[in-house]
């Protein structure tokens, strides 16, 4: 009887991607008009918060607003853009 080789199944588990959002800064935008979308489309934003995220983009050139995973970053990438902010690319974290 022919010997048969037993292939052991690994479960590979990959982690789900997860991304960065950067705003950049720009000469067009208002602190006003950032806080403003920054409240609207990132969840659980406070207006202090959205604040301070518009001076480190001011001061520094840019500012993480969010981070998680690739599918919603992906969305509120496209919505900030859409409003308007200068926006780095998604970076994969």
């Amino acid at each position: 009887m022919p010997e048969q080789a037993v292939v052991d199944r690994q479960r590979v588990q990959a982690r789900y991607p997860n991304a960065r959002v950067i705003v950049l800064d720009d000469d067009h935008n208002t602190f006003q008009h950032v806080v403003e979308v920054l409240v609207r489309h990132i969840p659980g934003m406070t207006p202090d918060r959205a604040w301070e995220l518009a001076h480190r983009i001011d001061g520094q050139g840019s500012a993480e607003v969010w981070s998680g995973p690739l599918e919603q970053a992906e969305l509120y990438h496209q919505q900030l853009s859409a409003e308007g902010l200068t926006m780095a690319p998604l970076e994969r974290c």
